[in-house]
């Protein structure tokens, strides 16, 4: 019979970054991916790993910022996870990339684009480890008011958002 360990991996993101991680498959995700952010954001600043799950079953990165290239590498080795990927960026925002993401052909799908602490769920079996899903923040602390509907549209254009 079949036996299986769960582990959550604390995802450590870097000041001031968000981290994006998700579900790719083929060892042409790093390019692509990589492609995708730089031609989307001129100059930016990133990390990225990706998770073989076949062959070598290597760690594969790329990026423009060396350390945040080393930090998605050796968070995805602890995460161990074959067919995944994480980005860690600086500078810009998720939702600047996340459309041209889902337009990467490997890309299966997004797990969780954010700046809040970070857990992966992890199942582990004979064959290899697993994303069960991810603990994105906090859980609720009640039902915003009319002050916190005020202060979300101010945050939204204070930071360019809208009008």
């Amino acid at each position: 019979m079949a036996s299986i360990r769960f582990e959550v991996v604390e995802v450590k993101i870097p000041e001031q970054c968000n981290a994006v991680f998700g579900v790719s498959h083929f060892i042409k995700s790093v390019e692509d991916i990589y492609e995708a952010v730089v031609n989307t954001v001129p100059g930016a600043r990133f990390g990225l790993a990706f998770m073989e799950a076949s062959g070598e079953c290597l760690v594969r990165h790329e990026g423009t910022d060396p350390e945040l290239r080393k930090a998605a590498a050796e968070t995805m080795l602890r995460i161990g996870c074959g067919h995944t990927f994480l980005l860690f960026i600086k500078g810009f925002y998720p939702i600047n990339i996340m459309q041209r993401l889902k337009d990467v052909p490997e890309v299966c799908t997004i797990l969780a684009a954010t700046a809040n602490p970070l857990q992966i769920i992890v199942a582990e079996t004979e064959q290899g480890r697993g994303v069960v899903g991810v603990v994105d923040g906090y859980k609720p602390k009640g039902i915003e008011g009319e002050e916190n509907i005020r202060h979300r549209k101010e945050f939204l254009r204070k930071i360019g958002y809208k009008l």
